[in-house]
């Protein structure tokens, strides 16, 4: 019995799992968003919003413990300097995990696991989405009337060729 026993074996022994754990980690401080299974991106949230937390601390001890999990010396440093500061306001919830589906193969559930609200690319994409919605209504009513003036033309060069060839 598991009883009072936290996180998932992953079907891996204990050092496999803290280095595997360890190494998705410093992929999402270091890229702030990667692909993996359901309960991979479970598990590894836990690093990551402890991490954070240490972050926050700022202090000798918390850069030791965080140091503890990243041993890249410049992922430390952006989690410090960069991550952890503008989670400032935040009691937790730094990680977002969203569900993608099975993957092909193994029919294992896929997620997305990302870090929240930090001015990220990708809500800098949906603003472009939203600003190329307006421009393309905007160009397809450029492009309507566009095309009504080339119909137009159109039919006075007819008119214009059609009488000169009658006029021969």
């Amino acid at each position: 019995m598991r009883h009072l026993v936290e996180g998932r074996k992953l079907n891996r022994s204990a050092s496999h799992r803290r280095a595997m754990l360890s190494n998705m980690a410093v992929s999402i401080l270091d890229k702030e968003r990667i692909t993996t299974t359901v309960p991979k991106a479970k598990e590894v949230r836990r690093v990551v919003e402890r991490l954070i937390t240490y972050g926050k601390m700022g202090t000798l001890h918390g850069i030791r413990l965080a140091e503890r999990r990243i041993k890249n010396k410049t992922i430390l440093k952006k989690l410090f300097d960069d991550i952890a500061p503008s989670y400032k306001g935040r009691e937790g919830g730094y990680t977002r995990i969203i569900k993608l589906g099975e993957r092909h193969g193994d029919n294992a559930p896929v997620s997305i696991i990302e870090l929240t609200g930090r001015g990220r690319p990708d809500a800098i994409r949906k603003t472009k989405k939203k600003s190329k919605t307006k421009k393309s209504k905007t160009s397809t009513a450029e492009k309507a009337a566009a095309s009504e003036t080339a119909v137009k033309e159109g039919a006075e060069d007819k008119k214009e060729s059609n009488n000169g060839v009658v006029s021969q």
